[in-house]
């Protein structure tokens, strides 16, 4: 099964909002057959793991890290073609929560007489395919918050120099995260104060909306966003009250606008999480800054944070914290990472870890 999860994660950025499958063909003790889901409304894994298998699939078992689909969607079942191969017993890692599948595969495949497993590996399954299960479970994307500090907690010094915290290996690592999500959300500060761009260079699989959070339409006509929403997707999101001539001006540059309810001159995040979720947007990377962190975390919006630290120390009271916003109170009501990874990336290191609530 550790070998049917590697294989799924292969496909992460590629097949969403479909989940991350992977699949092993095992007969007499011998891998006849691997496949993972490689794109969205490609085959799915066990389709291409049965066709590698080919004959030796008679008889086999299939370990697979979700339970397989039965219904007709962009492809054909993938219960007939295990039943078609001769599987004689299916193994996998968790039930497909996906309303038209949830149990009705693995039951289907008992009813022919196929021997079938449920729950080995089901941990980190679930850990896989964390985005894909919220985005089915809540109806909102999964939320990865994402920032580069220093050693002492800074993102930008107190005069607001922030370029660059970390080195160009942990950029490119950025680079990558960017190219596998659906969206790229920051506030309206962080491009006025940045002019940054937020695409994935050189690009990945797939190429994410631009988000902006943006009460007042205040974001420069002659921003490199604005200038290129023509070739990468820009979504700004504003009060129902801001100018709507300011609106039709980013409108005829190629820019979506989209209103929604505000508090305090900032947009209901719940709102926009809700809009994103209907767009069947499954990954979303917020990358600030302080403000906008804080207003995730304070809503505990957060799934996951990737925190670059970077070996350098700027000082500075009035320096910026990655996350503001109100804050907790007290020191025992603190969020929790879990799950916590550390790589080391050049002379930086990274911090991975989910957010329990």
């Amino acid at each position: 099964m550790r070998q049917a999860l590697l294989l799924a994660e292969r496909g992460r950025g590629a097949v969403e909002p479909n989940p991350l499958v992977g699949a092993i063909v095992v007969r007499d003790g011998r891998v006849v057959g691997t496949g993972w889901h490689q794109r969205f409304g490609g085959p799915h894994a066990e389709v291409l793991a049965l066709a590698e298998a080919g004959a030796a699939a008679r008889g086999s078992t299939v370990y697979v890290s979700l339970e397989p689909c039965c219904h007709q969607g962009k492809t054909p079942p993938c219960t007939d073609a295990l039943l078609k191969a001769g599987v004689r017993r299916v193994v996998a890692a968790m039930t497909d929560p996906f309303p038209q599948v949830a149990g009705r595969g693995a039951e289907l495949l008992r009813q022919a007489g196929v021997r079938v497993e449920v729950g080995v590996g089901c941990e980190e399954a679930a850990h896989l395919n964390a985005p894909y299960l919220k985005l089915l479970r809540t109806g909102r994307p999964y939320v990865i918050a994402k920032w580069a500090m220093t050693l002492d907690g800074r993102i930008a010094t107190h005069t607001g120099s922030s370029r660059w915290v970390t080195g160009e290996a942990a950029r490119e690592r950025v680079h990558a995260l960017r190219g596998r999500v659906d969206g790229i959300l920051t506030g309206i500060g962080t491009v006025l104060a940045d002019d940054p761009l937020l695409t994935a260079r050189p690009p990945g699989p797939r190429v994410a909306t631009r988000i902006i959070l943006d009460s007042r339409l205040r974001i420069p006509r002659d921003s490199q966003l604005v200038r290129t929403a023509r070739q990468f997707p820009l979504l700004i999101v504003h009060s129902r009250s801001s100018d709507p001539q300011l609106r039709e001006q980013l409108e005829s540059a190629g820019c979506e606008c989209l209103a929604v309810d505000s508090r305090s001159d900032r947009p209901y995040l719940e709102a926009v999480l809700d809009e994103l979720g209907r767009r069947r947007m499954t990954n979303l990377l917020v990358e600030g800054g302080s403000e906008v962190l804080g207003s995730f975390f304070g809503l505990r919006a957060v799934d996951e944070a990737q925190v670059f630290i970077a070996p350098k120390i700027v000082g500075g009271r009035h320096a910026v914290s990655p996350v503001g916003g109100a804050g907790i109170p007290r020191m025992n009501e603190a969020l929790a990472a879990s799950d916590l990874t550390i790589e080391r990336i050049g002379p930086d290191v990274l911090l991975r870890g989910q957010l329990r609530y």
